[in-house]
C-alpha cells in the first residue's frame, strides 16, 4: 500500500511539473521553433515569463488528447462518409 501511495504521489507531481520550451518540443518530438510558433500564436497553452515560455505538463497533455482526438475523428469521417 505505501508502494502504491509513492507512485500515485510521484505521478501527480510529474503531471504539474512545469517545462520549458525546449523539454515540450522534445516530449512532442517537434522543433523547438514549432512549439515557439504555437505558443506566440496561442494554439497552445503556455505562459510567457518576462522573455521564457513555460508550459504545465497536465495543460499540454489535455492539449494534445483533444488535439489528436480531433485529427482521428476528422480523419475517420473523411474515410467513412457513410457513419
Amino acid at each position: 500500500m505505501k508502494n502504491l501511495t509513492v507512485q500515485l504521489l510521484k505521478l501527480m507531481i510529474n503531471n504539474d511539473k512545469i517545462m520549458t520550451l525546449e523539454e515540450v518540443a522534445d516530449y512532442l518530438r517537434v522543433t523547438p521553433q514549432t512549439i515557439y510558433t504555437w505558443a506566440q500564436e496561442k494554439k497552445m497553452p503556455a505562459a510567457k515569463l518576462g522573455k521564457e515560455w513555460r508550459f504545465k505538463k497536465s495543460m499540454i497533455d489535455k492539449w494534445f488528447n483533444e488535439h489528436i482526438d480531433e485529427k482521428f475523428r476528422n480523419h475517420h469521417e473523411k474515410s467513412n462518409p457513410e457513419i
